[in-house]
């Protein structure tokens, strides 16, 4: 198997993973009320508000800028400072607008750009290695938007997978 196929197949498994997220968060979101989305549990907790900004200044931070090549320009104290401002609507729509550059930027990486290395947030990680950050990173956080989104409207489930059903056995 040669480096292109093994790329394609490490990006469509990202991308698969990120769209699994941005619809997770949808769902969540869909769920609350526009006030409810920068509900703090405590004065040490993170507001959905928040996390959403973070998500964004994260995504841009590791896969537009570092990848890109582009300037960072991250305030990352203040995703965490907010305690108002945009909508629910307003969010979810630059968290996709993000999230679509993300998936621009990584799908013009070649083999060099994923191998190469770079510093970010003083940590050094190849291409590859910020492209797994950025998708593990959001995965973290949909689902602690999921976890606070169940504690605001009590329910059990919030649909993720509605019509599908989990208790299938593997096969090969």
């Amino acid at each position: 198997m040669n480096s292109e196929v093994i790329i394609k197949e490490f990006k469509d498994q990202i991308y698969y993973r990120i769209d699994q997220s941005t619809r997770m968060i949808r769902l969540s979101l869909n769920q609350i009320e526009d006030e409810q989305i920068w509900t703090r549990p405590n004065n040490s907790s993170n507001s959905i508000g928040n996390l959403m900004l973070h998500l964004c200044g994260n995504i841009t931070q590791y896969a537009i800028a570092s990848l890109g090549n582009q300037e960072d320009n991250r305030q990352r104290d203040e995703e965490f400072a907010a305690l108002s401002g945009l909508s629910k609507t307003e969010l979810i729509d630059r968290l996709n607008k993000v999230v679509d550059e993300a998936k621009k930027v990584i799908e013009a990486c070649d083999e060099h750009e994923l191998m190469r290395k770079r510093q970010v947030q003083g940590f050094e990680f190849t291409g590859m290695g910020n492209v797994i950050h950025v998708t593990e990173h959001y995965s973290y956080h949909t689902g602690q938007i999921a976890f606070w989104v169940k504690q605001l409207v009590d329910k059990q489930s919030l649909g993720f997978y509605d019509n599908v059903d989990l208790n299938i056995k593997n096969k090969e």
